[in-house]
């Protein structure tokens, strides 16, 4: 294999002139630090992380306090009416642990719950209406993750304290918010309740310089901070929260809130090169093909083709192609149903996979069926990442799914409610709102979770922590987050340019590859000589990520996300 790459190589470079690597149009900066990095969506939220550190807490105390923060200052992803992951590295027995808060399904689900009478996918229950609300994991996963991992310096009370001023005091608008609530303003208007909080008197949406106040919100936090997140699933939060989404058409009941349940997974460990891969297990898909994808190109030298080579773009492609067939078959809620994830994640599967692969023709999606794991056995969302003085690290992936996801903010409690439920699959086949098709294994059903693309990751190397990754992106996560770690680990590149670097997609269906703006003409002539059809695409995702050698520390904020930021001290 390695051999016949190395041929179409020397051919196509006979036929054609490579673009050398691309310099980017998109710059990146890297902040040093020595004690401490946060990087967050929102300069806000990122500095409550610093000031946690600053104050002695460790890398959960700082993400439980950004996690609250981004709930009051980036209502476009940031929430405690969603879910997510969060990936902790204790650096006193280096352990990795996994908090799974993925939202559920209320109990009165069905696997036929966002079709219509003709038996088809509707897209309106699953995105737009009360249907599509998860219960949500937020507040009850990040409780979790500071029981079993906080420094204990802290009271959750103190850490939602900055969280709580921020939405009781107000804060300038941003240009950035203004442009999302703008951009949304269609979803966002259909709902009093949230009209009454995003837009002026006069049906205008806040402009930058406007102090966005949220009492409501405020006054919830309060109660969670004083009770726990008891006060946000028991009592009148909850009440509220089941009232509002049963009025907007929805299922969710006050006993869906009670038995909520944040948990803690054992989290997947692959390899790629020399380094070791940490990520998130089932019901995120994140983990699973992020390491499927390394072992694939485990196989394959990239490093001497260069980051813009139309070759290696293609082999990438071709890898990606083939995890995310294997993503419609098999993944689902774990506790609902048997995830070959041992099979999945073993180097033998992705080598007999990397054969599938031809070097001078682009595989038809129609023509890639999911593989057969089983002998091997044994639009918005927000990422932050955080590493402290003694080496602890959180990369947490959080999200509403569509940017402010149903829109709804339940009466009286200031929370906006998640559409994630739609990244259910509606019936096998049914593609959600960012393409991914599913099939049973995925299907809606009382208090299952979901599946996600959220890849919250670490990369070690001999046991030291080199890197803390994610991105937000939808469907996209997945590729982004393994185009940073080949950008660092095969293209040698620096941290700001590994995030910088434009990007490619592919997700099997629908069977077309997404670039970046800045992906060289090159690249993209190559990948359709190959038999792909190119699609440009926005730059997409947001990867903050730190990297660590020794005690210095560099963040970068993907320049991507305009407004985020990383600081350290």
């Amino acid at each position: 294999m390695l051999a016949m790459l190395a041929l179409a190589t020397q051919a196509f470079a006979q036929t054609k002139t490579l673009t050398p690597p691309s310099t980017t149009r998109l710059k990146a900066t890297a902040v040093a630090a020595q004690n401490g990095m946060v990087v967050t969506d929102e300069p806000l939220a990122t500095h409550v992380g610093v000031e946690i550190l600053q104050k002695g807490g460790n890398a959960v105390d700082a993400a439980v306090a950004v996690g609250f923060a981004l709930a009051v200052t980036y209502p476009t992803a940031g929430n405690i009416g969603g879910g997510g992951f969060m990936l902790v590295r204790q650096a006193a027995d280096n352990t990795i642990r996994a908090f799974d808060y993925r939202e559920t399904a209320p109990f009165a689900a069905s696997k036929d719950m966002f079709l219509n009478l003709r038996g088809e996918a509707d897209p309106k229950k699953s995105r737009e209406e009360g249907l599509a609300v998860g219960v949500p994991g937020t507040v009850a996963g990040l409780a979790l993750a500071l029981e079993k991992s906080g420094s204990g310096k802290f009271t959750l009370a103190e850490l939602i304290a900055p969280a709580i001023k921020l939405a009781r005091d107000g804060f300038p608008v941003s240009a950035e918010l203004s442009d999302s609530l703008s951009k949304s303003k269609e979803v966002l208007a259909r709902w009093p309740s949230t009209e009454k909080i995003f837009f002026k008197p006069d049906g205008s949406i806040l402009q930058p310089g406007d102090l966005l106040v949220q009492k409501d919100l405020a006054d919830t936090l309060e109660t969670i901070a004083r009770e726990g997140p008891r006060g946000f699933y028991y009592g009148p939060v909850a009440k509220k929260i089941a009232r509002s989404v049963e009025s907007a058409g929805g299922i969710m009941t006050t006993e869906d809130l009670a038995q909520y349940e944040a948990v803690e997974r054992k989290p997947l460990r692959g390899t790629y090169h020399e380094y070791d891969i940490f990520s998130m297990p089932p019901p995120s898909s994140g983990g699973v093909h992020l390491i499927q994808i390394l072992n694939i190109l485990d196989g394959f030298d990239l490093g001497p083709l260069g980051p813009a080579n139309g070759q290696a773009a293609h082999i990438r492609v071709e890898a990606m192609k083939l995890a995310y067939a294997d993503r419609a078959e098999y993944l689902g809620d774990p506790d609902y149903t048997k995830v070959p994830v041992e099979g999945l994640i073993s180097k033998q599967y992705g080598a007999a996979l990397r054969k599938q692969i031809d070097p001078d023709r682009a595989k038809p999606s129609k023509e890639i069926k999911a593989g057969n794991p089983i002998p091997f056995e044994s639009d918005h969302t927000t990422h932050y990442s955080i590493v402290d003085k003694d080496g602890n690290a959180v990369a947490n992936t959080y999200t509403l799914n569509l940017r402010y996801g149903i829109g709804l903010v339940a009466e009286e409690t200031g929370v906006l409610l998640n559409n994630e439920l739609d990244d259910f699959a509606a019936k096998p086949g049914a593609p959600n709102a960012f393409g991914l098709v599913g099939g049973a294994a995925n299907a809606p059903g009382p208090g299952k979770r979901p599946l996600s693309t959220m890849t919250p990751a670490f990369v070690m190397k001999g046991g030291k922590l080199v890197l803390v990754a994610g991105s937000p992106g939808g469907s996209r996560i997945i590729t982004t987050v393994a185009n940073v770690i080949i950008n660092l680990i095969d293209y040698k590149m620096s941290l700001a340019e590994a995030v910088a670097a434009p990007r490619i997609h592919h997700q099997w269906m629908p069977d077309e590859v997404r670039v970046e703006p800045d992906v060289p003409p090159d690249t993209v002539w190559l990948l359709e000589r190959r038999g792909n059809k190119v699609v440009p695409a926005a730059p997409w995702g947001a990867a903050h990520s730190i990297l660590v050698n020794g005690k210095n520390l560099q963040g970068v904020a993907d320049p991507r996300a305009a407004g985020a930021k990383a600081e350290g001290y």
